[in-house]
């Protein structure tokens, strides 16, 4: 398998797959990417341009590379467009029929030794490349946000994804400038949520049995374990509604009661509270 890549498709440009183009087309690669709708494309893009342009404004690109890394992007809105890329990375929503449905058409679509990754955070690879004619040359690609400033890049194999498949994509994470870590075992969770998702659901229920307030428990961790941030400020930012879907994901997996959602969680997101980007979650956030 060859690891030289010239053009990679991204499936959606939204908060992750934007970033996603950006990482990619600042390396020096052409992108195709594709949404759903003009409207959502439109949207995409121009979260593309605004994160370069503060990019220019504070030194980060030059207004060369700026002009530059624009040029190499396409919009579509036709799955059909991504036909002729030599690596097809997905950041769809989070919903495993959408993504089989979405690598069996992209198997039809693309060459033969292009492989399909995907950027999902709980989702098993081996049930994605299930769909696809190509389980060996398919495998997980997980960013973090925002993904031009997170280091990390986690790779998941699949129970069929070749060395080569493998080797192809650490070549692409590095050319990406990112810190790989492996998956070995397609597990739920994998590799960051597997440990994080029990650790803010036991922050929550500890919360709840009165433990501590959630200042004292942010402020603990923060100096205590030396964590950039304590359980509560992080999963305002990840998202409640991002936390509870993952947990739910993994309980579903697994019956394992660690990964069962309190429901001060539930009631937070029914109530619209997610975290920083709605406004309020744990903490309350000026808009």
């Amino acid at each position: 398998m060859s690891t030289e890549l010239h053009s990679i498709g991204v499936v959606g440009c939204g908060l992750m797959g934007s970033g996603i183009v950006e990482v990619c087309v600042r390396s020096g690669l052409s992108v195709v990417v594709r949404e759903v709708s003009q409207p959502a494309l439109h949207a995409g893009l121009g979260r593309l341009r605004t994160s370069l342009d503060k990019g220019l404004e504070r030194g980060k690109l030059t207004a060369d590379a700026h002009a530059a890394a624009l040029d190499r992007v396409r919009g579509t809105t036709e799955l059909a467009d991504l036909a002729d890329c030599d690596w097809v990375i997905e950041a769809a929503v989070e919903d495993l029929a959408v993504k089989q449905a979405t690598f069996r058409e992209l198997d039809g679509l693309v060459g033969p030794e292009t492989v399909l990754s995907s950027n999902t955070s709980s989702i098993s690879i081996t049930k994605i490349a299930a769909a696809t004619s190509r389980a060996d040359r398919v495998i997980g690609t997980h960013f973090f946000n925002p993904v031009p400033v997170m280091p990390l890049l986690e790779l998941v194999r699949g129970l069929q994804t070749s060395d080569a498949t493998y080797q192809a994509a650490c070549a692409l994470g590095e050319r990406l400038g990112k810190t790989l870590v492996l998956c070995q075992k397609d597990a739920p969770g994998f590799i960051v949520n597997r440990l994080f998702i029990p650790y803010g659901l036991d922050a929550i229920r500890a919360l709840d049995d009165g433990v501590a307030t959630i200042e004292d428990f942010d402020t603990a961790m923060k100096l205590g374990m030396s964590h950039p941030m304590g359980p509560f400020t992080l999963m305002d930012f990840v998202g409640l509604d991002t936390m509870l879907f993952i947990a739910d994901a993994m309980y579903d997996e697994t019956k394992d009661p660690r990964y069962a959602a309190p429901p001060r969680l539930r009631q937070m997101v029914a109530a619209g509270w997610l975290g920083r980007k709605s406004g309020r979650g744990f903490y309350a956030y000026g808009r």
